[in-house]
């Protein structure tokens, strides 16, 4: 037997073999083959291997529970996906070493969707595993099993929450008795609509007797349909899955979902794998955000894994959000889904008030909105918004100054300091430890506050005595003006007015109804209580500017985020150009022709979701080779490689989309080949990343 090839003789050889050898190991009675996805990371190995059941093992070895394993010479991890009466592989089969745990912590519907979600991605299934299902804590598993949530059902709801949807109702009748019908869903402007509407539809899902899985791209929205959840579904009859909850939490609850004692399950990406039993219905918020995509290898996106899952278990699937993404769009055009959207009436009169400000338009006279950079229509809305309640203020970057430039000559200004032997500490002190001779840094330089020295974004260091290289100038300007440097200049033109912030730094969930002014990065927008009064949407260009293929699209779907958070009527002012299609899509809260004219305009051009690509990242030498290696399908087009650092570059691989199983198969071979001979540089493959540029 070879380390990696664990070979079986013919079963009715081996029990009388083992039985006369004197320190061999005793198979099971019966089924004694038990296949293994062994934790191995290389792609060539991608399979599950077969070993011996032994006889002490032979009730607790059950399919779906952690074993150990002797691999390559190694103990190693791994799942027990079945067990069979014989094997393949002739010659003879090493033995379990020992079950970890008899808690069958792998479903067969999980291990099946986690094989698919390999192939779709190019990926191996140890990696999909790893993300699947969460590190064992061994003191939760031996706690006492509570028995709440698993008895009845909760009874369905009025359906209030769908009834301006001409569509809701007959959705809601639907999930209630058993079927999978597929929605792509408007939502209606709202702070807490969308966690009602979704919560209805869960109650009916489990008042017909199946389970459901809501995702949600944060923790912001966890707590948010946490709360409305536990209102409409009753207590135990559902869990709150998120990172943030610490290891034990965590598995608890997960626990809680894989023994039936929670037949719902809200969270954020990772809850996509959650092993809810009888699944009869997935829902996806907001499919738009980049958090919903993987950072993890094989980079698995919550959509394409939800409706693999829908697909595959026979579950209803809903896809909403405020905005559309042309990926939805692609749904509803191929006749997948569904659209579920309200009448034109009824957008109108819970729509707020959108007024386009061109980045060039007057400022008011009063020097405190000169101060505050914003245009007259904007000073007046915040004015009067704030005799009401709560404004909203919208800057589409985070901190301070986060890119400055010369104040004489304009250029940017950039780090002049040599790299470091090692990184700066945490003080961004200037490290005495530098390599002599080396070229500068270059990095972008920004300011944390109005106080301090210039530090580089890439090295981390103050460069307190920086200069222009070009001019000599020591003065700086701000090029982009982050949130916390716009809190601080309208803190001064409001200076009675209490200025709140939401962004990286501290995210908050709520705000009050009295006078505030909340300045908040896109995403980390509060929740006003009764909505806000007003809102304004700074720099549009930084948004709909970026050298990115989703940069129109999401544009729109970061205002809209932020303009359903107001309360019907509300003025919104947006600093864009008003013949921007953005911005009209915004003015008409019409996100699904913006939505249709995009997906039009990439399959024009060939891009996603009208196309399958792929792209391919790495050294020149090693992309080239495996560009040279792999056997793409016939129709494949290969774009590049082009450079994206000093040090790599990236080639992008096209296809149609009916070809996209093909083209997965292909770079996941050339990738196990490159592995199985031990390639040194590593070729990052991505199936259909979201940051095309």
């Amino acid at each position: 037997m070879t380390e990696t090839d664990h070979a079986l003789l013919p079963l009715d050889a081996v029990r009388p073999a083992a039985q006369k050898a004197k320190g061999s190991v005793v198979p099971a009675p019966e089924a004694p083959v038990a296949r293994v996805a062994v934790d191995n990371p290389l792609p060539h190995l991608d399979r599950p291997f077969d070993y011996l059941v032994p006889a002490p093992l032979h009730d607790s070895a059950r399919p779906g529970v952690r074993v150990r394993v002797r691999f390559a010479g190694k103990l190693v991890d791994g799942f027990l996906l079945e067990r069979t009466e014989e094997s393949e592989h002739r010659g003879k089969l090493a033995a379990i070493e020992r079950v970890v745990s008899a808690e069958p912590v792998l479903t067969a519907e999980v291990a099946a969707l986690a094989r698919a979600v390999a192939d779709r991605y190019a990926g191996t299934l140890a990696d999909v595993l790893r993300l699947a299902v969460p590190p064992r804590h061994a003191k939760v598993e031996a706690e006492p099993q509570r028995a709440d949530g698993t008895d009845g059902s909760p009874e369905p709801g009025d359906g209030q929450a769908w009834a301006d949807y001409p569509m809701g109702p007959s959705f809601l009748d639907a999930l209630e008795h058993g079927r999978a019908p597929r929605a792509v869903w408007s939502a209606l402007p709202g702070a807490a609509g969308w966690a009602e509407a979704i919560g209805e539809a869960v109650r009916a899902t489990l008042a017909g007797g199946r389970g459901a899985l809501v995702v949600v791209p944060d923790g912001k929205d966890v707590a948010l349909a946490d709360e409305v959840f536990e209102r409409l579904l009753g207590d135990g009859a559902h869990v709150a899955l998120t990172a943030g909850l610490g290891p034990a939490e965590r598995y608890r609850r997960w626990l809680r979902v894989l023994r039936g004692q929670a037949r719902a399950v809200v969270g954020t990406r990772a809850a996509m794998f959650a092993p809810v039993a009888d699944l009869g219905f997935v829902a996806l918020w907001d499919d738009g955000d980049d958090l919903h995509a993987e950072r993890l290898a094989p980079y698995p996106h919550a959509r394409e894994v939800l409706a693999l899952r829908a697909h595959r278990g026979g579950a209803a699937m809903l896809i909403g959000g405020y905005a559309r993404t042309a990926e939805a769009t692609q749904l509803i055009a191929t006749g997948w889904a569904r659209p579920i959207v309200a009448a034109r009436e009824t957008v109108r009169a819970k729509a707020p008030r959108v007024r386009p400000a061109g980045e060039d338009a007057e400022l008011a006279k009063d020097q405190a909105a000169r101060a505050a950079r914003l245009p007259s229509v904007a000073w007046r809305a915040l004015r009067e918004g704030l005799e009401s309640g709560p404004v909203l203020v919208q800057v589409p970057r985070r901190g301070y100054l986060p890119s400055i430039a010369c104040r004489q000559c304009r250029r940017p200004a950039r780090c002049a300091l040599p790299p470091t032997r090692t990184a700066p500490d945490h003080d961004n002190k200037i490290d005495d430890d530098a390599v002599p001779g080396k070229v500068a840094c270059h990095g972008p330089l920004a300011l944390r506050s109005g106080h301090s020295a210039p530090y580089c974004r890439w090295c981390g260091r103050v460069d307190a005595a920086w200069r222009c290289e070009h001019c000599g100038g020591a003065g700086v300007r701000a090029v982009v003006v982050g949130a916390r440097r716009t809190a601080e200049e309208l803190g001064r033109a409001f200076p009675s007015v209490p200025v709140k912030t939401s962004g990286r730094d501290g995210v908050l969930a709520r705000v009050g109804s009295g006078r505030a002014l909340v300045v908040a990065t896109p995403g980390a927008e509060p929740v006003s209580d009764g909505g806000y009064s007003a809102a304004v949407l700074l720099d549009g260009w930084a948004l709909l500017g970026r050298a990115d293929l989703r940069a129109a699209e999401e544009g729109v779907r970061r205002w809209m985020n932020a303009a359903a958070l107001l309360r019907p009527g509300a003025e919104l002012v947006v600093l864009a150009d008003l013949a921007l299609p953005a911005v009209q899509a915004l003015l008409r809260w019409d996100p699904v022709t913006h939505a249709e004219r995009e997906l039009a305009d990439r399959a024009e051009l060939g891009f996603p979701p009208a196309v399958r690509m792929a792209t391919l990242t790495g050294t020149a030498a090693a992309v080239r080779q495996m560009l040279d290696e792999v056997r793409l399908p016939d129709e494949a087009q290969v774009l590049g490689p082009v450079q994206v650092d000093d040090e790599r570059e990236r080639a992008m691989i096209r296809v149609p989309r009916a070809s996209g199983g093909v083209l997965a198969a292909a770079l996941k071979g050339a990738t196990g080949v490159r592995a199985a001979r031990k390639a040194a540089d590593v070729v990052r493959v991505s199936v259909d990343p979201l940051d095309l540029i």
